[in-house]
C-alpha cells in the first residue's frame, strides 16, 4: 500500500490549479455563500469540497478543488488532449439538503465521499475522465450508502451553467468542471450494453433535471 501511495509523492503538482478554482468561485459568490470542507487527511492529494449556496440559484452546488492539481492521463488518440488534461467534479443539490459544519456526522455526507471518490478514480487508476464517461461505486454495482439506491455515476456537461463556469485557465492549463448525474444499477446496465448516447436519449424522454433528486424514477421506467 505504501508503494501505490510513494507514486502520489513523485507526480508533478499543479497546487495553483486548487488556488484558480477558489479564485473561480471568488469572482461569482460572496464568502458567505461558500463552505469549504477541507480534507485533513490526504494519503495520496489533497482534495476539498466547496458547498455553495447561493441566492442565485434554486440549487445549491458541490465542486471539488484538488482533483485538476494531478494530470490525468489522456490517451493519445484524444484530439488535442491537452484539453482534457484537467478536471473538477461538480454535483448540484436541491435547496433542501443540508450538510454539518464538519464531514461524516450528516445523512448526506455520502454525496461528499462519492464526489471525492470519483475525482480520485482516474489518478488511481492512471486514466481519465470526460463527458460520457461512468464510475461504479464498487465492481459488484453496489449502492454506494444503504439508505440510497444510486449505484455509480456518469459524467455530463452542465446544463444550467455554460462556459464561462465550466470552464477555467490556470496558466496555460484549462480545468474542466464536469457535472456528475448519478444512476441506478439498471440505467448503469444500460449505459454498458446500450452506449452513452442511448443514456443521454432516455435523459432527455425522462426530461431528466441535472439537481440531484434522491428518489427519481428510473430513466427505464
Amino acid at each position: 500500500m505504501n508503494d501505490f501511495y510513494d507514486k502520489f509523492r513523485e507526480r508533478k503538482r499543479f497546487d495553483e490549479h486548487a488556488e484558480a478554482v477558489s479564485v473561480h468561485l471568488d469572482e461569482r459568490f460572496t464568502s458567505d455563500e461558500i463552505t469549504v470542507y477541507h480534507e485533513m487527511f490526504s494519503p495520496d492529494f489533497h482534495l476539498d469540497v466547496y458547498f455553495v449556496q447561493s441566492e442565485k440559484y434554486n440549487f445549491n452546488i458541490l465542486l471539488t478543488a484538488g482533483m485538476s492539481t494531478l494530470e490525468m492521463t489522456v490517451p493519445a488518440a484524444v484530439e488535442n488532449p491537452q484539453e482534457y488534461q484537467f478536471a473538477e467534479l461538480m454535483l448540484l443539490l436541491p435547496k433542501s439538503m443540508a450538510f454539518g459544519e464538519v464531514t461524516g456526522d450528516n445523512t448526506n455526507d455520502w454525496l461528499i465521499d462519492m464526489l471525492k471518490e470519483n475525482a480520485r478514480f482516474p489518478h488511481h487508476y492512471d486514466t481519465w475522465l470526460t463527458i460520457g464517461h461512468t464510475l461504479q461505486a464498487t465492481a459488484d454495482m453496489e449502492p454506494y450508502e444503504e439508505h440510497t439506491e444510486y449505484t455509480g455515476v456518469v459524467i455530463l456537461p452542465s446544463v444550467n451553467f455554460d462556459e464561462d463556469f465550466t470552464t477555467l485557465q490556470a496558466g496555460e492549463n484549462r480545468i474542466n468542471i464536469y457535472s456528475v448525474f448519478p444512476l441506478y444499477a439498471d440505467e448503469m446496465n444500460y449505459k454498458i450494453e446500450n452506449g452513452y448516447n442511448a443514456l443521454l436519449d432516455r435523459l432527455i424522454v425522462k426530461n431528466a433535471k441535472e439537481v440531484f433528486d434522491e428518489e427519481r424514477e428510473s430513466l427505464l421506467s
